[in-house]
């Protein structure tokens, strides 16, 4: 069987003054243990006295088992093995640029183990001759990887190991050969192609918008069609009523940034719209990504008020009423938002 344990970066221990990633192990007497996520789960220590800048009154709201948080590094005895760690000496800047390192690397940490995994291979051989060199070269493997989704050849190729073997006259002569073969390339270029090819983002942004004038409904579908226009084809802008006066803007995008300033764009213009005829919008919720798990909860509250709405249709009254809009279609309905 080979070994599929090993540490994210050629250096077996970190740096003092070094933010890394830990996971809490378990709680003493004199503080908490923990393992090193990025350093093959080797142990550490923080003390209570490092826990916090304040005094503590309770350890459990400061710190728990199982969780998994940045933490500086104050000591590191490479002989005996110790680490001393602090959780109260960790600035938010150490923080945000650890957990942006710890996620780009357990991301080439998952790919290198199941690349070594499938291909029955030794996981640190695969680090010592593709994994550190690459974050030699780049900075993070994370970068070179990003290069091979679209061209392999261009990162790969570089690569190279030693091999000693016997030549014509008997002596061990040392040869340089592809750091792999190629059916362990394949599978390697294949895995990162899978897990790395960039997926479109969804950026949504939550607008109340009325308009009680003469016409109003009008003006709103104009100032919804003023939106729509205000996208393009990488980042087309759509604008979905949810419930009167609530409405939902939503784009998909590679680039998150992009999208964010497209629909600030889309707002802009339908804010402008509706305000030439009094009417009013107002932002509830800024442009932002949004989650798969986001969008659930929105069909579900959009199923909800549907239902309810059926509801109040079925009910028998002698005087008709004009309850709000139903769903806008841009194209065939003249439906808005009256009160």
């Amino acid at each position: 069987m080979p070994n599929l344990e090993c540490r994210m970066y050629e250096a077996k221990y970190p740096e003092v003054d070094m933010a890394v990633m830990i996971q809490v192990k378990h709680i003493a007497d004199m503080g908490a243990y923990v393992s090193l996520l990025e350093y093959n789960n080797i142990e550490g220590m923080i003390l209570f006295s490092e826990l916090s800048r304040r005094r503590i009154r309770s350890v459990s709201s400061l710190i728990k088992v199982g969780r998994q948080e940045p933490v500086m590094v104050l000591r590191v005895d490479r002989e005996k093995g110790y680490i001393d760690l602090s959780k109260r000496r960790v600035s938010e800047e150490d923080i945000h640029t650890c957990e942006e390192r710890y996620n780009k690397s357990k991301l080439v940490h998952s790919i290198m183990r199941h690349v070594a995994e499938t291909m029955d291979l030794d996981l640190e051989d695969l680090y010592i001759h593709v994994g550190w060199p690459l974050y030699r070269k780049y900075g993070h493997a994370f970068e070179a990887f990003k290069l091979i989704v679209t061209n392999p050849e261009s990162v790969l190729d570089s690569l190279t190991r030693e091999v000693k073997e016997a030549g014509p006259d008997g002596q061990e002569v040392t040869k340089v050969v592809p750091a792999m073969t190629p059916e362990v390339k394949d599978c390697l270029v294949k895995n990162i192609r899978r897990r790395m090819t960039p997926q479109p983002l969804k950026i949504r942004a939550d607008v109340e918008m009325k308009c009680f004038q003469f016409d109003g409904v009008l003006h709103i579908k104009e100032a919804m069609k003023k939106a729509e226009a205000a996208g393009n084809d990488d980042c087309p802008v759509k604008i979905k009523l949810v419930a009167p006066p609530l409405y939902v803007l939503t784009t998909q995008t590679l680039d998150k940034e992009q999208g964010i300033t497209i629909l600030n764009n889309a707002i802009k213009a339908c804010t402008e719209e509706i305000d030439r005829h009094k009417g009013k919008l107002i932002v509830k919720e800024a442009p932002r990504a949004v989650s798969e798990r986001d969008d659930n909860l929105l069909a579900e509250h959009m199923a909800k008020l549907r239902s309810a709405n059926e509801e109040v249709d079925g009910d028998d009254s002698e005087e008709e009423e004009d309850t709000g809009m139903g769903d806008v279609d841009l194209d065939k309905s003249g439906i808005g938002l009256t009160e």
